[in-house]
């Protein structure tokens, strides 16, 4: 089922909670919303889900125009973070409710019922849990039976509203691996939100990451990490530095030194550099150009060592990525030059 979100625009008691938004999903696609809180992300998915309506603009199932319909006409299926299962009720009949309550000329026979709830519970890795209660589960086989129940009326959408936020660390990683197996065997298109950027980009086909009300960017894992077309995305995504540098003649200077780095063709200006910790070449010493300080504080992240280094007149902070075992040297001073970089001028543009 493809889906179009044509301009859509959503308020709540005249607060903008989603601009005028556009985006188009592809069938069997995994999409992944991403982005901080107040971002939009959750109203979008509840406007594709029918829980709230747009204040303007459409929603399009394939060709038809659901804006306005219900959730129950959209035939979605939606997977909530706390589960939101029913504990008096065993995990079979949570799993058939949507199946039970259908209107009795289009409910399937009981028997039929059981034998796709027995299915499902097979396909999520549960078989023979099918008496239990939900107070008798880990938080993981209730996440699991969750998106058994969803996927039990066959929907044509299915929807997870960060549907690994209430699971561990640990949890969460097995998870993620199988929800990506579970999508590929069923091809249903599917739209999580998270604020898991690790999760984004490991799970979704695309990533929609979004700010303030706002598509920001659209792409595949390597297209938001590698390519940002923005400053809140480079930053967002990953671990980055940003200098305020300005340009003149093709040279890039923080202050009185050159940075060493080639922005020929950019116009003279202020502008902000953006470069990642580990996208840095180690210098021995700064006389062509780059960036050099102390080393103000530094941490172990598991193989490698981050370096936080105080440079130029302002004692400006940025971080690199050595090697763990990476000599500091006397002096605690460190040189180097970013290798790959993003340049965002002032005026809006971006070079690189």
């Amino acid at each position: 089922m493809e889906l179009r979100i044509d301009k859509v625009r959503k308020e709540f008691d005249r607060f903008p909670a989603l601009h005028e938004t556009s985006l188009d999903i592809r069938s069997g696609e995994l999409i992944a919303l991403l982005g901080p809180s107040g971002s939009g992300k959750t109203t979008l998915l509840r406007l594709i889900a029918g829980l709230e309506q747009p204040t303007d603009g459409a929603i399009f199932f394939g060709d038809e125009d659901a804006s306005h319909r219900s959730v129950q006409d959209r035939n979605v299926g939606f997977v909530f973070q706390h589960y939101a299962l029913f504990r008096h009720m065993t995990v079979l009949d949570n799993i058939a409710f949507g199946l039970n309550v259908r209107p009795a000329a289009i409910r399937p026979p009981k028997r039929e019922i059981e034998r796709r709830v027995l299915e499902l519970l097979d396909l999520v890795q549960l078989p023979g849990l099918e008496k239990r209660y939900p107070n008798q589960l880990s938080g993981g086989q209730r996440q699991r039976v969750a998106l058994a129940r969803a996927l039990a009326i066959e929907p044509r959408v299915l929807l997870l509203d960060e549907p690994f936020g209430a699971l561990d660390a640990q949890v969460r990683k097995g998870l993620r691996k199988w929800l990506r197996e579970i999508h590929d065997k069923t091809g249903h298109t599917t739209v999580f939100v998270t604020h898991d950027q690790e999760e984004a980009l490991e799970l979704a086909d695309r990533v929609v990451v979004m700010s303030q009300g706002r598509i920001e960017q659209v792409g595949t894992a390597d297209d938001i990490y590698d390519r940002p077309t923005s400053p809140f995305v480079f930053s967002f995504i990953g671990e980055s530095n940003a200098l305020p540098i300005r340009i003149e003649t093709g040279q890039a200077w923080l202050a009185d030194r050159p940075l060493g780095i080639d922005v020929s063709g950019e116009a003279d200006g202020p502008a902000t550099l953006y470069f990642r910790p580990q996208d840095i070449e180690i210098l021995s010493d700064t006389p062509g150009g780059g960036l050099a300080g102390p080393v103000a504080a530094q941490r172990r992240v598991a193989g490698t060592r981050h370096l936080e280094l105080e440079i130029g007149g302002d004692r400006t902070r940025v971080e690199i990525e050595v090697p763990a075992d990476y000599p500091i040297g006397e002096t605690g001073r460190v040189a180097f030059k970013p290798k790959r970089w993003r340049l965002y001028r002032n005026d809006g543009a971006s070079g690189n």
